[in-house]
């Protein structure tokens, strides 16, 4: 049975510090933009009742945001007492945005389309959600033994590519369609978070960027004022209940989700591990099987709730630490957050707040997370930080090429590779180097690394996991199937044969320089190498 912590009370630790004012405004906002973001989604796309949306989806993610948060605090709070620091910063936990947009364009979407029926759609989302949160639960049990073989270049540069492409560049698009609103929110952020300056009265830089961005969208005529009205008629309160009859509906035809809820099952725990890893290398060294559970337990009570959208412990931690967040930002943003969500005001929200005045803390998150990746590992993996990178880049290339096909009536399938290869674009090459980005990030870095290192042996036998993931399909590969992606599995095989080889000749590994050692000291003393298995 797994033992839940126990919150231990110091009168000498603070419930609340100055910077978790400051915290709690950033990560409340970055949140509050997924929510709103997948309200849209749900209603323009999908096209769910906003009955529906407002009445069950944002009441069931409140709840598992709620008792997230709070989990996470709780879990601050313990490392705080047992390592006698008050310096611990909390997970962020919210929803989990690659999987919004992957749930609603890949799994809802298709079905809508298919039936015309917006509540079937609804029910394949909950299984799917559903299915992420077994898959989660049984990788905080394998998750800590990956963790503890994988180079943290590995970890750390892919969570970088994700931040990077994913949470950075779509804001960053958003920020310079209208940069005469969200430069001057950016440039708040950015001095009131890197660097020692403080407001007048010590107000919270993001919030007083926020308030600055929506101040100069509304006096240039951005919003609109009849859109703030019609928003304010659909308040009203809803508190979430069990719908285990729309997540039955949907289990009962759990096959075709199987193929992309399996790899993103897988995802999710590899992501948490980087952001556990994230969080070791800012200073805060949690147990990753009580994150991976919280995570998982979060999806389920989600799902049965009727929320399609998984939650996740967050990119960012270290964002939040340098701003001053400790323990109690986290459980104010889950409660916060939980009351817009039952009381319906996101449709409110949304039509007061500019998107371009929210958006920048997102950049800055994306910031300090690429930033992170270089910093917190040695100057020789560099290399390898940059391989992590780049499937990530792949799979956000390939999906926006996808998306801008799709909007001019055509796909990649029907312009022809041929086509595309001419005009420079090598579309196969960069969706098949992207499906399954996150462990393949994870796989590349790592055997970059290990052969930096010279630790060949190693190399090989990630090379093997890798042709084995890919033969499988969880990689490299649109869906799980036996022999999904042969070439390139085959490719990864002979990648491990070159590797083998030159361990056969038995070289010195490595030896760590001074820096990594610093760097392990700060990181709670983890070998810089994990030991070599012995050859055959």
């Amino acid at each position: 049975m797994v033992k839940l912590p126990t919150l231990k009370l110091d009168p000498n630790l603070p419930l609340w510090v100055r910077g978790d004012t400051n915290a709690f405004s950033g990560l409340g906002i970055n949140v509050l933009v997924n929510v709103l973001t997948l309200t849209a989604l749900c209603i323009g796309v999908v096209h769910l009742p906003a009955g529906d949306v407002y009445g069950t989806i944002l009441p069931a993610l409140g709840i598992a945001l709620v008792a997230g948060n709070i989990y996470y605090t709780v879990l601050a709070r313990r490392l705080a007492v047992r390592e006698n620091r008050a310096d611990v910063t909390a997970m962020p936990y919210g929803p989990s945005v690659p999987h919004m947009f992957i749930v609603v364009f890949l799994i809802m979407l298709p079905i809508y389309l298919q039936t015309k029926d917006a509540v079937r759609a609804w029910e394949a989302g909950l299984a799917w959600a559903f299915i992420i949160g077994v898959i989660v639960l049984i990788g905080a049990f394998v998750g800590p033994y990956i963790r503890k073989f994988a180079p943290r270049a590995a970890l750390l540069g892919t969570l970088a590519g994700i931040s990077v492409t994913f949470i950075s560049m779509l804001p960053a698009a958003r920020m310079w369609a209208l940069a005469w609103v969200a430069l001057p929110v950016f440039a708040l952020l950015l001095i009131g978070l890197l660097t020692d300056i403080r407001l007048p009265g010590n107000i919270p830089i993001s919030l007083a960027a926020l308030l600055v961005g929506t101040a100069i969208a509304w006096v240039g005529g951005v919003m609109s004022a009849p859109d703030v009205s019609a928003a304010a008629k659909d308040i009203a309160f809803a508190f979430p209940s069990f719908h285990f009859d729309l997540l039955g509906a949907g289990l009962s035809d759990i096959g075709p989700l199987l193929a992309t809820a399996i790899p993103l099952g897988v995802y999710n725990f590899t992501e948490g591990m980087s952001n556990v890893e994230s969080a070791a290398a800012a200073g805060d060294s949690y147990n990753l099987r009580s994150v991976l559970l919280a995570d998982g337990a979060g999806a389920l009570v989600g799902a049965c709730l009727g929320s399609p959208f998984p939650p996740a412990v967050y990119i960012g931690h270290p964002g939040w630490k340098k701003a001053g967040g400790r323990s109690g930002y986290s459980m104010a943003t889950g409660v916060a957050i939980a009351l817009l969500c039952f009381f319906g005001l996101f449709g409110l929200l949304g039509a007061v707040l500019p998107l371009p005045a929210i958006v920048p803390i997102l950049l800055y998150i994306g910031l300090l997370i690429g930033a992170q990746a270089f910093q917190h590992t040695p100057r020789i993996h560099a290399a390898a930080v940059v391989a992590a990178l780049i499937p990530n880049i792949a799979s956000w290339a390939a999906g926006l090429i996808d998306n801008v096909l799709g909007a001019a009536g055509t796909s990649a399938a029907a312009v022809g590779d041929e086509a595309l290869a001419n005009a420079g674009v090598f579309y196969a090459g960069l969706n098949t180097l992207g499906q399954g980005a996150i462990l393949v990030g994870l796989l590349l870095g790592a055997i970059v690394a290990f052969i930096i290192d010279k630790r060949f042996l190693m190399a090989a036998i990630f090379a093997a996991v890798a042709a084995l993931l890919s033969f499988v399909g969880l990689i490299h590969a649109p869906e799980v199937a036996w022999n999904a992606n042969g070439p390139v599995a085959l490719g990864y095989l002979f990648l491990a044969l070159v590797c083998g080889l030159f361990a056969l000749t038995r070289p010195a590994p490595r030896e760590p320089d001074a820096e990594e050692l610093a760097l392990d000291a700060e990181h709670g003393g983890a070998p810089a190498k994990a030991p070599e298995p012995a050859a055959v």
